[in-house]
């Protein structure tokens, strides 16, 4: 036997896998995607309306919004909302919808947007018993929420429920919540919607 016979056959070198190592990001992409943040923060900043809950499209800012807000003859809604905000807002929620088994609507509600003398004697010693609200059968007990407050404050409140969320009833005056106030005198016992529905 030849010595070449005896040799292994020659093998042929296998192909080396391919590896991926560190490449520089293409500059257009890196300006793509600073455009499109850009673009998003001048969108958020014109549409957001910084989380305002008062603004609701297509309007962008409170002020805006405020354009559209029917005269209140001198008086400052703002100060009525603060204390909306802070007594009101738990039960009937900040937009004035209510909520289900605990507190019915102010928006579009027939007792918000009826008499100013009806509608000023609920918070001052509160409401008991069966109403009826946009057709829906209410039966639950509102305490006299407004009987600490200043007529000023609860003329304020009661004049930014009727004039929020799409109503467009009069404002109340300090003066006609006296006039209530004084009418009523001592009476402590919640009003009946019976009661109420007499009032003009």
């Amino acid at each position: 036997m030849s010595p070449e016979a005896s040799e292994p056959a020659p093998t042929t070198p296998e192909r080396a896998e391919p590896k991926a190592g560190p490449r520089a990001v293409p500059v257009f992409l890196l300006i793509l995607l600073l455009g499109i943040v850009y673009g998003g923060m001048i969108y958020f900043d014109r549409a957001s309306g910084w989380f305002d809950p008062q603004v609701y499209a297509p309007y962008h800012s409170a002020s805006e919004l405020a354009l559209y807000q029917p005269p209140t003859g001198g008086l400052d809604l703002s100060r009525g909302k603060t204390v909306y905000d802070n007594i009101c807002a738990l039960c009937h929620n900040t937009d004035g919808t209510g909520k289900p088994n605990q507190a019915p609507p102010f928006v579009g509600s027939d007792w918000v947007l009826g008499s100013p003398n009806r509608m000023i004697r609920i918070p001052l010693v509160g409401l008991a018993g069966s109403v009826m609200v946009k057709d829906q059968q209410w039966n639950l007990a509102m305490p006299a929420m407004g009987a600490a407050l200043s007529d000023d404050d609860l003329a304020a409140v009661l004049s930014y429920i009727r004039q929020s969320w799409g109503n467009k009833a009069s404002v109340i005056t300090p003066e006609q919540v006296k006039a209530v106030r004084a009418e009523i005198g001592n009476r402590t016992q919640p009003w009946s919607a019976q009661e109420l529905e007499a009032i003009h």
